[in-house]
């Protein structure tokens, strides 16, 4: 039984597995999220996005790395700063803004706004604002694959702050008595809304998961590459029958808990170095040395999600007769559809399966 922590760190030249398009496709997908966040932060002081506001300003890297390494018929639970691994799924951006605006055209058609989404026919499921219950969701499916006898691996994303919960401890548990093939991401932002890390526990978490008898690992949350790499090794391991793995992202949460929230209470200081460590300017060094035009990219990504917000804007509000139309299940479940990312040389090369 593996009890080992590991810590990956990353190299100058990325990941061995990844292709020249996978590299630039990760990019692409940590430029469409946070273009994204920032015209929904925009149009929500603007008052088009009713509620509050969430984003994963300089957190990217974590979704983006984590659910590009994953396969088509694995099982997500994304959370409310992972909207790159929603991106990377195929949710278009005029659903995502669409979504945010309470429009029809959003992925629960207007029945809930902000960020508790999942389009199940592209393995996605849908969060609840209570964390970390997803790491239950995600070790039910696992629970499931396994008594099924599929290769399958269910991954989820949390925060600092959920190792402090009971259900934490829960989901750890089971999933490693039953050896489960389970992938728990947790992005270690550093704060648990205004709770510094040094304020929360006395021990790095990611000792936890050698106590509950899995590997844990720690790694450069501010590195897609590396964040990658280290979810392919563990999705590997579980669909391999090794049982879960907890993956530590080291990052920072660079904007407040929500739109209203201002951070006074983060040193400057320490916003100015994890600035210095901004995750898609990181990968942007890296594709420059391969000699990719960047700033073209970058002009593609914009007219997208500028294509995107008018498309959103331009969508109609919900009917009121169809406000419980779907809400309930009638008949059949609608069974989970497979999330596809056909550009992947990833995928093409390794034969993910």
């Amino acid at each position: 039984m593996a009890t080992e922590t590991a810590r990956v760190h990353a190299d100058g030249a990325g990941s061995g597995h990844l292709q020249p398009e996978d590299r630039v496709w990760l990019l692409r997908e940590m430029l469409l999220m946070r273009g994204i966040e920032e015209r929904a932060m925009s149009l929500y002081r603007q008052g088009r996005i009713p509620g509050s506001f969430y984003d994963g300003y300089g957190q990217e890297a974590v979704s983006a790395g984590a659910a590009f390494a994953m396969a088509p018929q694995d099982r997500l639970c994304i959370l409310h700063r992972d909207l790159a691994a929603h991106l990377i799924r195929g949710v278009t951006p005029a659903r995502i803004l669409s979504q945010y605006m309470g429009r029809a055209a959003g992925v629960t058609r207007g029945r809930d706004g902000n960020v508790h989404f999942g389009d199940r026919a592209l393995g996605c499921v849908g969060m609840v604002s209570m964390l970390p219950d997803m790491m239950l969701v995600a070790t039910g499916m696992a629970m499931a694959f396994r008594l099924r006898g599929e290769r399958r691996c269910a991954l989820t994303w949390f925060g600092d702050g959920s190792t402090s919960r009971g259900d934490f401890h829960e989901a750890m548990n089971w999933a490693g008595v039953q050896r489960l093939p389970v992938v728990f991401v947790l992005e270690n932002n550093q704060y648990a809304y205004s709770t510094p890390i040094d304020k929360q526990f006395a021990v790095d978490p990611v000792q936890r998961a050698a106590a509950y008898g899995f590997v844990g690992v720690t790694v450069d949350g501010n590195d897609v590459e590396a964040v990658f790499e280290a979810t392919r090794e563990a999705r590997e391991r579980a669909i391999s029958g090794g049982g879960p793995t907890l993956i530590e992202a080291v990052t920072m949460r660079m904007h407040g808990h929500a739109a209203h929230d201002d951070m006074k209470y983060v040193p400057k200081e320490q916003v100015q170095e994890w600035r210095r460590r901004d995750p898609v300017e990181r990968q942007e060094r890296r594709l420059r040395d391969l000699g990719i035009d960047v700033d073209a990219l970058r002009e593609q990504v914009t007219a997208e999600i500028d294509a995107a917000t008018e498309e959103a804007l331009a969508g109609p509000m919900p009917a009121a007769e169809d406000a419980l139309e779907g809400v309930f299940c009638t008949g059949e479940a609608e069974p989970l559809g497979d999330g596809l990312a056909p550009w992947s040389g990833f995928r093409r090369e390794q034969g993910v399966s």
